[in-house]
């Protein structure tokens, strides 16, 4: 066994463990089973909740149509964001070219209804689900930045407080510029800062 990190000492042997603290801690027999794996959840039509959403802007529904047959170009994932007693819907819509995301939703259930309560119409945004906390990633592209490779991303967890998200954590990330053949890419000269 190996372990390595930065602010620790490594493994440890901290020898056996007490016998008394383990039967403590081990479940007893006779209490309940705790339900275990995936729970389920309800589907819904991410494309029906797009287009009925009055907070999306009809160019938007406008643009919203099958790359091929009936495929849109639409990922939905079911998580608990809310608290809510149904499972919320996070709708990441993208480009059909090249899967850039264009928009991001949440939605939650309230009598037998879903509630647009969280969205990202931004070039280059997606949003996971991630322990119960909403994660929203957004591309940052530098002038002359072409779209397959963006200069950084942004990552935003939220978190939902009373009856909104709020901004829990950010981290933003630098890409390499180095690509292709492994040789650097020219960085793009930066964008002189508008007069104030």
């Amino acid at each position: 066994m190996a372990a390595c990190s930065t602010g620790g000492t490594g493994s440890r042997d901290e020898g056996a463990a007490r016998v008394d603290e383990t039967a403590a801690a081990a479940p007893s027999p006779s209490s309940p089973a705790a339900p275990s794996g995936p729970q389920s959840a309800e589907r819904v039509d991410p494309i029906a909740l797009l287009k009925a959403d009055p907070k999306i802007g009809e160019r938007l529904k406008d643009d919203l149509k099958p790359c091929v047959a009936d495929a849109y170009p639409v990922d939905a994932s079911y998580g608990n964001l809310t608290g809510s007693a149904a499972p919320d819907v996070v709708v990441n819509v993208m480009t059909c070219g090249d899967a850039v995301g264009i928009g991001t939703y949440v939605y939650r259930k309230q009598s037998n209804r879903y509630e647009n309560v969280f969205m990202a119409e931004d070039a280059a945004v997606y949003a996971t689900i991630d322990r119960g906390d909403l994660v929203v990633t957004k591309q940052v592209y530098a002038k002359g930045d072409p779209v397959a490779y963006p200069s950084g991303e942004d990552v935003i967890t939220y978190r939902w407080s009373g009856n909104r998200f709020t901004q829990h954590d950010w981290v933003h990330n630098d890409y390499s510029r180095a690509v292709g053949d492994g040789e650097a890419a020219v960085e793009p000269a930066p964008s002189e800062p508008s007069p104030s």
